[in-house]
């Protein structure tokens, strides 16, 4: 065939600059003359720049094969039309921009802007906009009140639990935060699952340096007589501190440039595999890059989620919302889901990523009783249809991951046109209509109704690998009833390594897994930067030896093994259920945790 679009043409183009790509990064990254010293050196390893080099040589390579034959394909008489031109160039112009600064980063040291030793006790890291700070660790208080302070005991804290009289207790000192619940720009459910507990923790991960400084003083109600630190917990902190000291926080915008650049080269490819007026294979590998784009830019609109990348509340915010145009999943929404999972990991009847009834169960407690979804405002039961779909949701699961992203834009449009009060509201509505029009235009734009309905599958299946990674994360890990950070069998840091587990990767695939393969870390310390997390990860795993604490880190195909495991251990479960009082079906679970028969 004359046609450089048919799909042997285009795969044997593009093995073939790998494999020319390959031999070059070899022969070109290793000792370039024996004889010469001057002439050897080996390339920084940190953040894998070797590795992210060879990927990007290699990527480069193949699309500058893909363009080669497509100029072949204009050489036998056939005019290409000028919007493909423009996306083939455009796409291998970004490649290019990608492979540059590949190079440049793998040419260049990688220097910690580490701070000296903190000796004063009364003084602590903290962190504002990303940048390390020493500061006071216990904040001025703003009206110096005549007499000693008041004295509280956690107990007495742990009885303003509601949403109209609600205390946490931070470094000890006790806060009357009622009349902020409202406000709160992480949503008023972090707040009420974490009500008249020790906040510490929460607190730090969450919240710059000058909150502790201008806010929370307002709010000081007396001191917590009995409060105490755990051993393991201090150990915790310390690493939090030893990462703030080195300057770890602080986002390096190089790996946000090249992450940039990748992005780029993804969506223009996918325009322009997609828009080819060849054979309908080269149309659903478009898709099928398209829907790679939506998986990578996805770790972005995390990381922007978390204030991770400018660390400025606002313009991550902002920025996140506007890129909804690109991705169609509402910022606000997710702020308000993933703040929630963050602080309530796998409780039962708090964290909404756990809570997918009639589809999915992760743990006979969803079903052992009907219970009230703190998330939802519903209960939560199981009827007939459940009790058939939970049974066999362990073969249903991965049809589900390939459609699941169809239910997060639903979620995003339910949020926006709620009461509750949002940020960027018009904003990431002009956004996911934008977005909506041109994935419909390019949709459409396939010859056939066939292709539409096959683009829009094989995008949306492809770009599901997101949703495998999201949950292998927590769903094979324990699961609890009410509110956990009770004792020390269940504060901040245990909670957070019971029901998180990450992903063995080696540094090399560590861009195919958006930062989620260390699931750990970023629940430990979710605003630090991606890209430091495989450093925090090696403090930790320190710490947790330390104290004989459990670190699960499988493979990501023993990952998907254990969730299955998990799933199918449900459905059994689910299947043997029986009508229980409620008039609902009911797991034998209930009956061992009341100690019933």
């Amino acid at each position: 065939s004359k046609s450089a679009a048919s799909a042997p043409q285009l795969f044997f183009g593009v093995a073939s600059g790998v494999r020319r790509a390959a031999r070059s990064a070899e022969a070109t990254l290793g000792t370039r003359d024996s004889r010469t010293p001057t002439m050897q050196f080996q390339l920084p390893v940190g953040h894998g720049a070797q590795a992210w080099l060879k990927v990007g040589v290699c990527f480069a390579c193949a699309v500058v094969a893909i363009a080669r034959d497509v100029s072949a394909f204009e050489a036998y008489g056939h005019e290409e039309p000028l919007l493909a031109r423009s996306l083939r160039w455009a796409s291998a112009a970004c490649a290019a921009a990608l492979g540059a600064q590949l190079l440049a980063s793998s040419l260049t040291s990688e220097e910690e802007a580490a701070r000296e030793e903190n000796g004063d006790s009364s003084l602590t890291w903290r962190e504002d906009e990303g940048v390390t700070k020493l500061v006071p660790l216990l904040p001025e208080k703003k009206h110096k009140a005549e007499g000693p302070p008041k004295k509280f005991t956690m107990e007495e804290v742990g009885r303003h639990t509601s949403r109209d009289d609600l205390w946490i207790i931070v470094d000890g000192l006790a806060y009357d935060v009622t009349s902020f619940v409202d406000k709160h720009p992480g949503g008023a459910l972090p707040m009420e699952n974490m009500a008249g507990k020790d906040c510490t923790d929460v607190f730090a991960n969450y919240h710059a340096s000058r909150v502790y400084k201008h806010m929370l003083p307002a709010y000081y109600v007396g001191e917590v007589s009995d409060y105490s630190v755990y051993p393991h917990v201090a150990d915790f902190r310390k690493i939090r501190q030893e990462l703030l000291r080195r300057g770890l926080f602080e986002t390096d915008m190089r790996f946000y440039g090249k992450m940039a650049a990748w992005l780029a080269t993804l969506f223009v490819t996918a325009l322009w595999l997609s828009t080819s007026t060849g054979a309908s294979s080269t149309r659903m590998a478009g898709a099928a890059v398209m829907g790679i784009f939506w998986q990578q830019l996805a770790g972005i609109g995390h990381d922007l989620g978390h204030s991770g990348v400018t660390h400025v509340f606002w313009l991550d915010h902002m920025i996140g919302s506007a890129l909804a145009s690109l991705m169609g999943i509402s910022t606000c929404w997710w702020k308000r889901n993933h703040n929630t999972h963050h602080v309530v990991c796998n409780s039962v009847e708090h964290d909404p990523d756990i809570q997918h009834m009639p589809l999915l169960a992760v743990t006979p407690r969803i079903f052992a009783k009907p219970f009230w979804s703190t998330y939802y405002t519903k209960w939560v039961s199981m009827d007939a249809v459940a009790r058939f779909l939970v049974s066999h949701q362990h073969i249903v699961f991965y049809p589900m991951m390939a459609l699941a992203r169809f239910n997060l834009y639903a979620q995003s449009w339910i949020q926006l046109l709620s009461s509750e009060r949002l940020h960027y509201r018009r904003l990431e509505i002009c956004a996911l209509l934008v977005y909506a029009t041109w994935v419909i235009a390019l949709a459409m734009s396939m010859p056939t109704w066939l292709e539409t309905v096959g683009w829009l599958l094989v995008s949306h299946a492809v770009s599901g690998l997101l949703h495998v990674q999201i949950v292998i994360s927590h769903w094979a890990m324990a699961h609890y009833n009410g509110h956990a950070y009770n004792d020390d069998k269940d504060e901040w840091y245990i909670t957070q390594l019971k029901t998180t587990m990450n992903v063995a990767t080696p540094p090399l695939l560590d861009w195919v897994h958006i930062g989620l393969q260390f699931q750990i870390e970023h629940h430990l310390y979710p605003r630090l930067p991606r890209h430091n997390l495989r450093k925090a990860r090696d403090l930790v795993k320190e710490v947790c030896k330390k104290h004989n604490i459990h670190y699960h880190e499988p493979g990501f195909f023993q990952a998907n093994v254990e969730t299955m495991k998990t799933l199918y251990h449900v459905a059994c479960v689910a299947s043997k259920s029986k009508r229980g009082d409620s008039g609902f079906y009911e797991s034998a679970l209930w009956d061992g945790l009341k100690l019933t028969g």
